[in-house]
């Protein structure tokens, strides 16, 4: 059976309070009824000061995704780790696996929009130095043993509830990322489909004597809207779609290597693309892919129409694939 995966990066353009909170709400309705029909992931994400609403505290609402269900894994991919103090977020991090059981997967990135980094004030071109700081420093608080933290002695408490510590990932799409995982002895997340970057890393593993491993998406990952009528949901929800896809092309430079990358400017070419598809129940079932991306609020996508994707994947498409 494929990976299941839900994301939600709760995009809303000009939308209101009221109309957020709602949207919110529904977010969260959506992962309780993906958790108990057998989806295995929620998969959220950061960015910061963003004009259309885009999702700034994951960790926030991965919380209130494990207070609405039971088994499904909640995947932030990827928080930027040098916007965060790292005790605090080893703390954070460390009640989230306490409270899940052991749900929460982090994938740490260091973003790639120095406006961000503006907005908290810190110091774009330290960016690698600080996530250093910051992945080895939860590395130490995790285990629950004192140790030194800029020029003192610190210990922090709770332990989290996995052993040895919480699932954690260094994403990113360059060698210097691949490094990074490999001296650490953590998994490493290319952020697009990157096989010479996974030999690598590899490479790294056995210069540093570390362990271990790769998850990177498929060389096609599309982001999937599940829908009777293909041709008229592409008419008329194609431009959610191309919201964000727009968006992320003006957030990422030609060094910037992402598994969401579109160079489309209208629903037409998006759609020609394949970066994101919109499917019949029976031609999602027969997709062949080893993960399937649900998105079903992209863009600002009407509340109604994610659940009658959502509906459609859960009762139409998992049963076809094994679930």
């Amino acid at each position: 059976m494929p990976v299941t995966v839900v994301r939600f990066n709760l995009v809303a353009p000009g939308a209101a309070p009221a109309a957020l909170s709602a949207r919110y709400r529904a977010a969260l309705e959506m992962a309780a009824y993906a958790d108990a029909h057998g989806i295995s992931t929620v998969q959220t994400e950061e960015h910061h000061g963003a004009a259309d609403n885009w999702l700034p505290s994951p960790f926030a609402f991965a919380g209130a995704v494990f207070g609405a269900t039971r088994t499904i894994a909640v995947t932030v991919s990827a928080v930027i780790g040098p916007l965060y103090e790292p005790l605090r977020l080893a703390e954070e991090i460390a009640v989230l696996d306490l409270l899940s059981g052991g749900r929460l997967v982090t994938v740490a990135g260091i973003g790639y929009r120095p406006e961000e980094y503006a907005l908290f004030d810190v110091d774009w071109t330290r960016r690698g130095r600080l996530q250093d700081e910051l992945l080895e420093t939860l590395l130490k608080a995790w285990s629950g043993e004192a140790f030194a933290y800029r020029g003192r002695t610190v210990r922090l408490t709770p332990r989290p509830f996995t052993e040895p510590h919480p699932l954690l990932l260094v994403g990113g799409s360059s060698k210097a990322a691949a490094r990074r995982a490999a001296r650490l002895g953590l998994p490493f997340f290319p952020s697009a489909y990157l096989p010479e970057l996974e030999a690598y890393y590899k490479e790294r593993l056995t210069e540093y004597g570390t362990e271990g491993w790769v998850m990177m998406p498929a060389a096609e990952t599309p982001l999937l809207h599940i829908a009777e009528d293909p041709d008229r949901a592409w008419a008329h929800y194609g431009e959610h779609f191309l919201h964000e896809a727009r968006t992320y092309a003006s957030w990422q430079s030609g060094r910037i290597r992402s598994a969401v990358r579109s160079a489309a400017t209208t629903v037409e070419e998006l759609r020609a693309e394949g970066v994101y598809r919109i499917l019949t129940p029976e031609q999602c079932v027969t997709l062949g892919a080893g993960s399937l991306v649900l998105h079903p609020l992209a863009g600002g996508m009407p509340v109604e129409e994610g659940w009658r994707s959502l509906r459609l994947f859960s009762e139409r498409v998992l049963p076809g694939v094994g679930g």
